[in-house]
């Protein structure tokens, strides 16, 4: 998890800059020059790197260029000071592009466009200016606005910043598995050695519970009667203990896993919208908080089959734009067709009235791929979206770290 949180941990803010020229020099004879302006960085080791090239103005002396994007890791490392080569050049089809002039900038001067004010600099030749004694400049190049400086935060930021995360285990007692009494059903109760469930459940939970701040998890089940009335039930606490439905740790699942199993008969229909939306009541409480303080994580187990994919696809519409994420872990040999559409890789879910999600907040995995894969692999495919998803939430609300780290790279360039 460290790893996959390094890979989207980064010096990742942005701004938006909008520059034009005036009066410059014209190069071509029967018509005006056709200016583009480049950006390049100024390395350590006095390389330099092509930051931004804009757009071409046709037959114009006084072009503006459209405003453009650049991350500020890009632009000049995050470093306020570090030179910026800019060159002016009017643009040739054929490729042998005439040098008009240059200028050299810092980020630190373009803030000064923060407030409004334009930011000008002498566009210059040096073959010219060694030449002519009354030469001025070639024009100049003027930075009208920077527009934007965002500050977008790494999944590390919000961690370090005091975010926790919160798993819930939502288990699949379902008939479809088989009766845990017959050694072919996932569910089987066998004394000497795990059942799938519990291959799985161990697997997949001691990697999370290592990210779970107070290390509990909350612990479902769905699909089952249960105690007294034997009413069927699609989001029931596994220790019946339904003010508390937190177990210590991933032992303590697995104790009230097999504490549950014989209570409860295998049942149905599989429906899994119930859960998402319960969860999501919680994660819409957290919401209000406007903080980035609990980030919720459902992880499902279920041999596959869903009996309510259409209020599931609602459900999971709906959750996405709160702070929650779904890992679904496909237990068994069944067929995850439905699972694998639900977890959007090869296209975007909508609800059945075609909304769009906001974001992509499910990963499947299905568990038969990694019986025999070392835990680092499993904890790379279990995690691999999440830091994206908890990122993306919180930037979508413009919601920052609780305790942002001084020491990040970009901090001193947020706004």
């Amino acid at each position: 998890f460290q790893v996959i949180a390094e890979e989207i941990a980064g010096n990742n803010g942005y701004v938006e800059l909008m520059f034009c020229a005036k009066k410059l020099d014209d190069k071509d004879l029967f018509s005006k020059s056709d200016p583009f302006l480049e950006i390049y960085r100024i390395n350590d080791d006095e390389s330099e790197q092509l930051v931004y090239r804009t757009e071409v103005v046709k037959n114009n002396l006084n072009p503006v260029w459209e405003s453009f994007k650049v991350s500020l890791s890009s632009l000049c490392c995050c470093e306020e000071k570090r030179k910026l080569r800019c060159l002016v050049w009017d643009y040739d089809s054929r490729g042998k592009h005439d040098y008009i002039g240059e200028f050299y900038a810092t980020f630190e001067e373009m803030q000064k466009a923060l407030g409004g004010n334009k930011v000008q600099w002498d566009c210059m030749n040096p073959k010219y200016k060694a030449r002519k004694r009354n030469y001025k400049n070639s024009g100049v190049v003027i930075l009208t606005e920077l527009k934007k400086l965002h500050r977008v935060y790494s999944f590390l930021d919000y961690i370090m910043g005091g975010c926790q995360i919160h798993f819930t285990v939502a288990i699949d007692f379902t008939a479809s598995n088989g009766d845990p009494r017959n050694s072919c059903s996932l569910h089987y109760i066998n004394p000497y050695q795990p059942n799938e469930y519990l291959k799985a459940l161990i697997s997949v939970g001691e990697i999370c519970q290592d990210y779970d701040s107070d290390k509990k998890f909350s612990a479902l089940g769905f699909g089952a009667r249960i105690p007294p009335k034997y009413e069927v039930s699609h989001d029931f606490a596994i220790n019946f203990d339904p003010s508390n439905d937190e177990c210590e740790g991933i032992q303590g699942v697995v104790e009230s896993y097999q504490s549950c199993l014989p209570k409860i008969q295998l049942y149905g229909p599989t429906n899994v919208a119930p859960i998402i939306s319960k969860v999501a009541k919680l994660a819409a409480e957290e919401e209000k908080t406007k903080e980035a303080s609990q980030y919720n994580i459902l992880l499902i187990m279920t041999d596959g089959v869903v009996t309510d994919m259409g209020d599931t696809r609602e459900a999971i519409v709906r959750a996405s734009y709160l702070p929650m994420s779904i890992i679904i872990i496909g237990v068994g040999n069944a067929d995850f067709t439905d699972m694998q559409i639900l977890d959007g890789d090869d296209g975007i879910l909508r609800s059945p009235k075609g909304e769009p999600v906001l974001r992509d907040i499910v990963q499947f995995v299905p568990f038969r791929d990694f019986k025999n894969a070392s835990p680092a692999a499993l904890a790379k495919c279990v995690l691999a979206e999440v830091p994206k998803q908890v990122v993306e939430y919180y930037s979508h609300k413009a919601f920052p770290p609780k305790c942002p780290r001084m020491d990040s790279p970009d901090s001193a360039l947020s706004s």
